[in-house]
């Protein structure tokens, strides 16, 4: 019988730790989700690898290892209301909603929001409002503490910068690859942020998301 809480120890260890998450908080909270059940029936084999991990609608779960840079980056708090635009299977938000007061996510699928709501409710998970929507016309000004937005944007767009509340952090990977930057921004005035490079990625682009025109000869 396959002992799933040591293959997830294991996932945290030799993944997560060692991609230098050493935020106790965020290994426990990794640790503790269980992540095989966000995963589709096809693919809880590999739930805990590696990799991401196919939800249909060319949509994925992110690896394991950038969700915990992810979460460690954003240093959310007991009292931090979230944001988190793409929901996929819930898992992250399962996550976020063991570190904060409350999460919100927004997922443009259907199909995919009412999975992630059916995953977060077997599971137990109270605090996550899975909503359908394009977070692309978000107009929100200082109203999250913690953004986390887990599809890529080619061209940055600042939409999520002034949703934050001051002093609210958001993470955004921008880009159009095959070398993307992982940021970490965090409003520090009315119009005034800072800015840091967290690591380099490749995670596909929000659907809807404003593109570099296309070169033509």
């Amino acid at each position: 019988m396959i002992d799933v809480p040591t293959i997830r120890h294991q996932m945290v260890e030799q993944q997560v730790r060692a991609w230098s998450v050493l935020d106790l908080r965020v290994l426990e909270v990794m640790d503790r989700v269980a992540r095989e059940q966000f995963v589709p029936p096809a693919f809880r084999d590999i739930a805990y690898a590696d990799m991401c991990v196919p939800l249909g609608h060319g949509q994925s779960m992110l690896a394991p290892k950038v969700e915990g840079r992810i979460l460690q980056s954003l240093a959310i708090q007991p009292q931090d209301r979230v944001l988190e635009i793409g929901t996929g299977s819930g898992y992250f938000a399962a996550c976020l909603a063991q570190l904060a007061r409350s999460v919100r996510s927004i997922e443009l699928v259907q199909e995919l929001a009412d999975t992630a709501r059916a995953n977060l409710e077997r599971n137990g998970v109270r605090s996550v409002a899975v909503e359908v929507g394009d977070a692309m016309t978000l107009e929100e000004e200082a109203a999250y503490d913690v953004i986390a937005v887990t599809g890529s944007l080619p061209l940055y767009d600042p939409r999520f910068e002034r949703a934050l509340t001051m002093g609210g952090r958001l993470f955004v990977t921008v880009g159009a690859g095959p070398v993307m930057d992982a940021r970490k921004i965090v409003r520090v005035g009315t119009t005034e942020s800072t800015v840091e490079s967290l690591f380099e990625t490749r995670i596909e682009p929000l659907v809807n998301a404003p593109r570099p025109p296309a070169f033509v000869f």
